[in-house]
């Protein structure tokens, strides 16, 4: 029985150089797979997936309206399909990961999504949260801040690296414009400017953080 599996982390972690490496083992076995990517993050050009250490492979663009069950439904017409895997799952839709839940239980087609678990503000992206609900495996991709800890955390930065508390949520960038961090040091740059405690309000303007 096929299964969805999320593999999540803070950037900088080796997401996409795990999907690659991934793909690489099936087609090194004779398999073939089919590679998603967000068609909204083409920062290292359209129609492929490339990781920070250069490797890249081929990757269909999807966006936000697509159906993916038909997608990779129509590929399987035309040749044999062993997995999917989908880079930066985070942008997917709730719709969406239904739908690759469906390619798992309906087609039989193992599916491997790859993404950030939260934005720069700590709140969870759409494609996330449903892959952490519905996902039959998650596994956490290791990331280190840079007291040693893991990251867990992300924050945007401007151009003179000053922290970004307000925006879109979907912004596409790399170490010029993120910083992966632990939780701790996530809360001491995101709310600097707040007082020394240990308590965090609905209402992000109040809240309090521990320093020591």
């Amino acid at each position: 029985m096929a299964k969805l599996y999320f593999y999540y982390s803070s950037m900088n972690a080796g997401k996409s150089t795990s999907l690659l490496q991934s793909s690489y083992n099936y087609q090194e076995r004779g398999m073939s797979t089919l590679i998603l990517t967000p068609g909204v993050d083409n920062r290292y050009g359209h129609e492929k997936v490339t990781s920070r250490i250069g490797l890249e492979a081929p990757g269909l663009p999807f966006c936000g309206t697509d159906d993916l069950l038909d997608i990779v439904s129509c590929h399987t017409e035309k040749h044999e399909l062993h997995c999917v895997m989908v880079d930066e799952a985070q942008f997917l839709t709730r719709q969406q990961v239904f739908q690759l839940g469906e390619v798992s239980d309906c087609l039989n087609i193992p599916v491997l999504a790859y993404g950030l678990r939260t934005d720069f503000q700590g709140e969870p992206f759409e494609g996330s949260k449903y892959l952490l609900a519905w996902a039959d495996d998650m596994t956490e991709i290791k990331a280190i801040c840079f007291c040693g800890r893991k990251a867990t955390m992300v924050v945007r930065v401007d151009e003179h690296g000053e922290t970004v508390r307000q925006g879109m949520q979907v912004h596409i960038g790399g170490n010029d414009s993120y910083v992966s961090l632990c939780r701790k040091h996530f809360k001491l740059r995101f709310y600097a400017s707040v007082n020394h405690s240990s308590s965090v309000s609905e209402d992000t303007s109040t809240v309090e953080i521990c320093t020591t």
